[in-house]
């Protein structure tokens, strides 16, 4: 596995054609937030920015939103797409187990969605957001998380007019009798924990109207993404699902090492998904 890169400054996105700043959300939720350096140039404009809320991996227990690979993800995905990305940082076992990364992480999207009006706690969002087409996106642990923030979006509800318009799940770490994932939360539900097994019904609810799978054969987890897949096909579930695979490639490739081409073929796959409802 490889190593957990170094955290690395907001600065590091000037480099890069992008605007990053930290936030914080709450006592227990920051954020790192990335937005086009050309957005405050065409403020003018009436055009506003999608918005992905990005939720890192880490197998629930470590890596950062501030991390150098995190961070580089961020910032290619703002400049190809276009769009505001904000990474949430969230609680990691053991200092706050689990569910403490699912509550920090529905936190950080209900606060994206309290900009809808216009009048939330950060300009950028404000100024420059489109809250009716928010996508939620994550990698590894960050993708099982995403699913779990769009089955509860259908029961809670989100602030105002926001609506989450996609999910993109990148390598998601979904399993079934998971003992390491039952130790990292100790009020765990049995073998069958929906937060960690999607249950048929949390399929079925999913709140947004799309969704992008990307795999990666050599992946311990493929199996289980296309399970996923197969199991949202045949769920009530009224949306649209795509599924990309990469051929012998490993879990999470594309965050470890960006240049390969096959990482920026998933960028691409992204950006398009993003823009193109069809």
């Amino acid at each position: 596995m490889t190593p957990p890169s170094e955290n690395v400054p907001p600065s590091f996105g000037s480099s890069s054609g992008v605007l990053i700043k930290d936030v914080e959300i709450s006592t227990d939720v920051s954020a790192r937030i990335f937005l086009p350096s050309s957005a405050p140039t065409n403020a003018c404009t009436t055009q506003k920015l999608h918005v992905v809320l990005f939720i890192h991996g880490g197998g629930f227990c470590m890596r950062s939103a501030f991390s150098e690979d995190n961070t580089r993800f961020g910032c290619h995905i703002t400049a190809d797409a276009n769009a505001i990305v904000v990474s949430v940082e969230y609680g990691l076992f053991p200092a706050r187990p689990i569910p403490a990364c699912y509550d920090d992480s529905w936190a950080a999207l209900e606060w994206v969605a309290s900009h809808c009006k216009g009048n939330g706690p950060e300009p950028w969002i404000n100024d420059y957001g489109d809250l009716s087409r928010i996508f939620v996106s994550g990698n590894s642990a960050g993708g099982t998380i995403s699913h779990t923030l769009l089955a509860k979006v259908r029961s809670m509800g989100l602030p105002g007019d926001a609506k989450v318009e996609g999910m993109i799940l990148i390598h998601s770490y979904f399993g079934e009798d998971d003992k390491m994932w039952m130790f990292m939360c100790p009020t765990n539900l049995g073998p069958q924990d929906p937060r960690m097994k999607p249950a048929v019904e949390d399929l079925a609810r999913i709140a947004c109207g799309r969704v992008l799978v990307v795999l990666a054969e050599k992946d311990g987890l493929y199996g289980a993404g296309k399970t996923y897949v197969n199991e949202l096909i045949k769920s009530e579930w009224e949306g649209k699902v795509d599924i990309m695979v990469n051929k012998e490639k490993d879990h999470c490739f594309n965050i470890y090492d960006h240049s390969d081409p096959e990482a920026l073929v998933i960028r691409q796959r992204i950006t398009s998904f993003i823009h193109n409802p069809s």
